[in-house]
């Protein structure tokens, strides 16, 4: 390109150090230029300078942008404060010599294009010039840009006499055209609307260093909102719960209503935007707002960011925020779209499982449940267990293939008609003969021979632990020993006659295992152990070595620590597993269901500390576990918006507490003393349990989720 002299303009090496403004004491460039003894240089007395380079030179000492005058062939450097700032510590002793002598290395990359313009006559615009500048001496260094224009400067006679520099920061303006681009990446993969208010309220306060920002969603009959201000300390954990939604009233007044209804964006470089409708002292102090609507067909918002100090919102400015606002209308609308056919699902899946386990004396039972695919459709694993006339207790895992409704209505239809068999004949063989015809006539039914089932059924004598299974084309489970006289504890795989999967017209045998105290035995869908490009014998083993491996055989840790036994990508498979242990003791348990007010955790922690130290579990455990359970049970209640449920089970080698919520997020009734409370805390509890317990997980349920954490009893429990 002509111009540049050879040399890339984009890329620039390190600046040094900058000096800052003028503090008390630092003289100023013009001040400098007058005590120079100029014979000594190429430019000659300062009294006998042609009129034309005088004149150049007091351009550049009365500018306040960045200006240099590079004066004759050599290049003098005369220049201002302002550019003085950008070359840092190498002011001012660069001021008055030739400039690659004052400028040294930096020449090299910057002289360039001033040699060429000197050459050539012709003036050149370099667009954008990467600096990394220091901005105080001994300071961090950071990426700075540059818009840079030179000329030359004629003398009286009409000759080239030097080049007159001009620089224009664009660092601000370079940097939010680039997080324009990492928020549009981020939008791109925020499924649901808290993603959406996450990304957007994080890239308002680090791309426009705003002190007040507002994301607002219409909510039916009114708004909800989430707001972030500066100095809003928010841990990780944050990051991994969803947002402090806050309801508020269709007020006309309001800047975010107004412009939603009505369609306009409105900035106010300066007043008291937010006086009418300021929840506390920090609206009250903005002066500076803008607000953009987010409109599309299906959603209503908007958005709105602010200042403590006046602000001019310039062109340019606006036409970004108005970018940024369509951006994240769209996205808000695909994630509410998503959340609605993703809940459509969730509800669906969820109906179709066992709502609760049985609850039995001298064995726990757990199961989880993980989508396939992007969670956006109804699958075909399910899980049950439930008691027999005789009082044994049957416990069964499928896998229907399939992600769509018609794999979902399959799966009803086999786990109900399980049940239904089971109840009158329960025995392995006889229960999988019937659910082979039902499968064989619905494949007939709908002229579909390619229904593929898979089940492993199992009928457990709560006596003596024996558990009598068989297997339709299903994974053997894992069995989990608790390990005796000091040894360890192992895992391996159930040594299950195998048999054709449903449909096929099979014949299906059954094997015996006998579960001791402390034992564990782990049923699960084929989706927990395959990994795209690896053998299924590597998953299986996997799981087995990660059975082995876990603190305790309780059966909720095991199936959350098998959902991440497998490493490697999974594939679009659904995931399910049932875990039933044989207790070493029976536990002692106790429940207690807390409403949604502020004085929730503390009646939580009075209750809890009281049942447990009548059960005699060691203080330092007690101290831990009601820390964690007050934490989770504030996050439940400040999230879910409904009555929380808190369940201790205690037995001789582990405390297990589960806090459940029982329904989406709604309004909390917060105290005025619970208002004045930082925000930053409410994160904590993810924090604190992967700190201080021995394991934990989150369990999703037909109706909420549960948090639950697990503490090892190292000492013996009368």
């Amino acid at each position: 390109m002509a111009g540049t002299g050879g040399v890339s303009p984009s890329v620039m090496p390190t600046l040094p150090a900058q000096q800052g403004g003028l503090p008390p004491g630092r003289r100023s460039c013009a001040e400098i230029v007058a005590e120079i003894d100029w014979s000594a240089t190429a430019l000659g007395p300062r009294d006998h300078w042609d009129p034309a380079v005088a004149a150049a030179v007091e351009l550049v000492l009365a500018s306040p942008m960045p200006m240099a005058f590079s004066a004759g062939a050599g290049f003098v450097l005369i220049y201002n404060d302002a550019y003085a700032e950008m070359i840092g510590s190498l002011h001012p002793a660069a001021l008055g010599r030739p400039a690659p002598e004052g400028l040294a290395d930096l020449w090299a990359s910057l002289g360039g294009v001033v040699e060429e313009v000197y050459r050539s006559g012709q003036p050149f615009l370099e667009a954008e010039t990467q600096l990394t500048v220091a901005r105080t001496e001994g300071g961090p260094s950071e990426q700075a840009f540059f818009t840079r224009g030179h000329s030359v400067v004629h003398d009286s006679r009409g000759a080239v006499t030097g080049v007159l520099t001009v620089a224009a920061e664009t660092t601000q303006v370079t940097r939010r055209l680039q997080n324009l681009g990492d928020l549009t990446a981020r939008l791109a993969v925020a499924l649901t609307v808290d993603d959406v208010a996450r990304v957007v309220l994080g890239y308002a306060l680090a791309s426009f260093d705003v002190d007040h920002c507002v994301f607002a969603v219409d909510d039916g009959a009114a708004f909800r909102i989430v707001r972030r201000v500066r100095g809003e300390v928010l841990d990780e954990a944050d990051e991994r719960l969803p947002p402090v939604w806050k309801r508020i009233p269709d007020d006309p007044r309001a800047p975010v209503v107004a412009a939603a209804r009505e369609g306009r964006p409105s900035f106010v470089p300066d007043g008291e935007p937010l006086r009418e409708v300021a929840a506390d002292r920090h609206e009250r102090r903005i002066r500076a707002l803008a607000v953009l609507p987010l409109r599309t067909p299906s959603l209503t918002g908007a958005l709105s960011i602010g200042y403590r100090a006046a602000h001019t919102w310039l062109p340019a400015e606006r036409a970004l925020l108005s970018a940024v606002a369509q951006l994240v209308a769209q996205a808000a609308e695909r994630a509410r779209r998503f959340e609605a056919q993703h809940g459509t699902a969730q509800l669906l899946q969820r109906s179709m499982l066992p709502e609760h386990l049985p609850e039995l004396e001298h064995f726990r039972i757990a199961a989880r449940y993980a989508p396939g695919v992007d969670g956006n459709a109804a699958g075909g694993d399910f899980y049950d267990a439930f008691r027999l006339a005789d009082g044994r207790l049957a416990i069964v895992l499928g896998d229907v293939a399939g992600h769509d409704v018609r794999a979902a209505a399959v799966m009803g239809q086999v786990r109900a008609a399980l049940r239904a068999m089971a109840l009158t004949d329960p025995e392995p063989p006889a229960v999988l003969a019937g659910l082979d015809r039902l499968v064989g006539s619905l494949g007939a039914e709908s002229r579909n021979e390619e229904i593929f089932v898979t089940v492993a059924y199992g009928v457990l004598d709560l006596a003596d632990g024996t558990i009598t299974l068989a297997s339709a084309g299903h994974p053997p489970p894992v069995l989990r020993r608790a390990g005796v006289a000091g040894e360890p504890p192992s895992a391996e795989l159930v040594k299950v006659p195998p048999g054709a999967p449903l449909g096929l017209g099979g014949r299906w045998q059954t094997g015996q295992v006998r579960l001791e105290p402390g034992d564990t035995i782990m049923l699960f869908s084929d989706g927990m152990v395959e990994r795209r490009g690896r053998a299924l014998n590597d998953g299986l083993d996997a799981l087995v070595a990660a059975a082995a491996a876990a603190p305790s055989g309780d059966p909720r840790n095991l199936c959350s620590l098998a959902t991440a036994a497998v490493p490697g990508p999974p594939t679009d498979d659904d995931v399910a597993v049932l875990a039933v242990e044989r207790a070493v003791t029976r536990s002692r348990s106790d429940t207690m269901r807390v409403a949604a007010d502020p004085s929730g955790p503390s009646r939580v922690r009075h209750w809890m500390t009281a049942r447990l130290r009548e059960w005699s579990v060691p203080e330092p455990v007690i101290a831990s576990a009601v820390l964690c359970t007050s934490e989770l049970t504030t996050n439940a209640l400040l999230h879910a918006g409904t009555p929380a449920q808190v369940e201790i089970d205690l037995n001789a080698e582990r405390l297990l507490v589960s806090v459940a919520d029982t329904g989406t997020r709604g309004s909390v009734i917060r105290t005025q003393a619970e208002a004045k409370t930082s925000l930053s805390s409410r994160g904590r509890g993810l924090g604190l349990i992967e700190e201080l317990s021995d394991s934990w997980g989150t369990d999703p349920s037909v109706r909420g989720s549960t948090v639950w954490f697990e503490m090892l009893i190292r000492s013996t429990l009368d």
